[in-house]
């Protein structure tokens, strides 16, 4: 039988960026709160003997037990879902801080076209531009009203950065500078230019500098190791819920972190909302925690299966389009080409995010009328630091991945070959989207979230599009060989694509279309928030954490207006 605890005003379910931010931002205001994180608590001293690829990269140290929960994917509705056995289309993180240790630092702010991608595209290219397939909608928010977080995560975060050319101009500068200009990152800047693009340097939570916080909290300066994706940085460098925003919270005695502590139901009595139901994960004891205010801040998958598990709000029906929990799920799809360089460079050094981009083909910075899709992607070189294992490009001529051609070129390619890529739009098509799995159930019992996701033809004509750009950027560094990746016929969850996924929990301004209004309050249930990935009703051309960032920091000061007001933030 569960035992029930104190009651709490706030409880947060997930410590990455978002509820760490919560958290911070309640414990500060003097409110009394939870945060349940179901790993374990790790600091940045956990990450000294770190720099281990087989451990972290192939064995996914980090992430979520998939033995334990997992997801089960298909293609479509005619098919049955199988579970994922290996992370492959995204990473799930778990432990304290969560995707926000293993990221790679991009930090970009979504551009104002996409919180307003409906009425816009309608405006200048007709509401038949797309089918009615793809569900486009606005946020319910503008960029102009998210501004001042964006600014207030950036200063938490410390990015550093330089104005993008293409994007709307900056009220204030990037709080530090931007990153080295390494070899290759200058050839590549002189590729775009020779392009006819115009290239900057790409924002990074990966620190050009030693860095406070408004909050003192310190961000040592990046050492370019080349050990940012999948690995918490042992330097205190990247920036990361354990250096910038958890410490905060711990300084007040007014909020308490309870680790190993799974969330796997939210609480209704009557109808209300009252608290949540946990597991711990240790001695599998089941508690009931009661609180004023039920913050939900996991990974995109569990959002959604929160939601569905505890039946809050609608599920969405693919055949009717009624509903909204669950709807609008999008990946990034990344277009990519590789060059093969007579010129050596060191690409061991390197950080998650020290790079260099162009936007001229992102969001509508570029005319769409005779192209058959929209928006588009941001195009980037980043020298994140190669890695033995798993990082071996050879040319499409090399026919097979083993033996000895392929050792002699792949050693040969090592220091001479790069990529580029783009975070490419992805839009939200009617039969993709989030369930409960009929058949499959969790540690716990519960059913799976299943996933029902294919590549549409939008995808396939931005794809063809952005890759058309890629390889002419890349033709500028005069490559002997170039590889550019294929958009299969179907979405496989292997190989990795990326971990940006979205949807499920999409807000927006009309209850019948969203889950969430504009400061992530629970349209049904006045005292929930949800708050991450899965609030975006459509995945746009840039990494999604500034924005998840941003959107944490209104739904914070939303949820202490709640507390001392209670009722809805904004009238349906």
């Amino acid at each position: 039988m569960a035992q029930t605890l104190k009651k709490r005003e706030v409880v947060v379910v997930g410590l990455g960026w978002a509820g760490s931010i919560v958290a911070a931002e309640m414990a500060k205001a003097g409110k009394d709160v939870l945060g349940l994180e179901r790993g374990a608590e790790k600091k940045t001293e956990d990450y000294l003997l770190a720099h281990d690829e087989y451990r972290y990269v192939v064995g996914h140290e980090m992430m979520q037990d998939l033995s334990r929960e997992t997801i089960t994917y298909r293609n479509n509705l005619d098919e049955e879902a199988l579970p994922m056995r290996r992370f492959g289309a995204f990473l799930i993180g778990t432990d304290v801080g969560g995707g926000g240790v293993h990221w790679n630092g991009d930090t970009w702010r979504y551009n104002p076209y996409d919180f307003e991608i409906k009425s816009r595209t309608d405006e200048k290219y007709g509401e038949d531009k797309l089918s009615d397939d793809y569900l486009i909608q606005d946020w319910g928010i503008t960029y102009e009203e998210l501004e001042p977080y964006y600014e207030k995560y950036e200063l938490t975060a410390g990015v550093s950065g330089e104005q993008n050319p293409m994007g709307p101009e900056r009220k204030m500068p990037y709080p530090t500078p931007p990153m080295k200009m390494t070899p290759l990152l200058s050839d590549f800047k002189a590729a775009c230019e020779a392009a006819g693009a115009t290239p900057f340097r790409t924002p990074a939570g990966n620190m050009s500098e030693s860095y406070t916080n408004p909050d003192g909290m310190t961000i040592n300066a990046c050492q370019y190791c080349g050990f940012c994706e999948k690995f918490g940085c042992e330097w205190g460098a990247k920036s990361s819920p354990i250096v910038a925003t958890i410490p905060v919270a711990k300084q007040h005695d007014n909020f308490e972190m309870r680790t190993h502590a799974n969330v796997v139901d939210i609480v209704k009595e009557d109808g209300e909302v009252t608290g949540v139901r946990f597991i711990d994960t240790r001695t599998h004891e089941e508690f009931i925690q009661p609180a004023d205010v039920v913050v939900i801040t996991s990974h995109t998958t569990n959002n959604t299966k929160l939601l569905l598990h505890s039946d809050l709000g609608t599920p969405y029906d693919p055949e009717t389009g009624e509903g909204a929990v669950g709807k609008n799920y999008c990946l990034h799809i990344t277009p990519s080409v590789t060059g093969f360089f007579d010129t050596e460079y060191n690409l061991s050094m390197g950080a998650g995010a020290l790079g260099v981009t162009v936007d001229d083909y992102n969001n509508d910075n570029f005319d769409h009328s005779d192209l058959d899709f929209i928006h588009g992607g941001s195009i980037s070189m980043k020298q994140q630091g190669k890695r033995p294992i798993l990082e071996n490009d050879v040319p499409d001529t090399v026919e097979k991945n083993w033996g000895a051609e392929f050792k002699a070129e792949s050693v040969k390619a090592y220091n001479r070959s790069a990529g580029a890529w783009a975070q490419m739009i992805t839009l939200p098509h009617r039969t993709n989207y989030l369930s409960l799995d009929p058949t499959y159930k969790d540690d716990y019992g519960r059913p799976l979230l299943r996933v029902t996701y294919d590549v549409t033809d939008h995808d396939r004509s931005a794809h063809s599009y952005i890759g058309d750009r890629i390889e002419e950027i890349i033709d500028q560094m005069n490559p002997v060989a170039k590889n550019r990746s294929v958009l299969d016929e179907h979405f496989d969850i292997l190989p990795a694509h990326n971990d940006h996924i979205v949807g499920g929990t999409i807000m927006g301004a009309d209850p019948e279309t969203s889950v969430v209004n504009n400061y992530l309050q629970m349209w049904d249930q006045d005292n929930v928030f949800v708050i991450g990935g899965s609030n975006f009703p459509h995945n746009g051309g840039y990494n999604p954490t500034g924005t998840v960032g941003a959107l944490a920091y209104r739904a914070a000061e939303g949820i202490e207006k709640y507390l001392d007001d209670n009722g809805p933030l904004v009238e349906s």
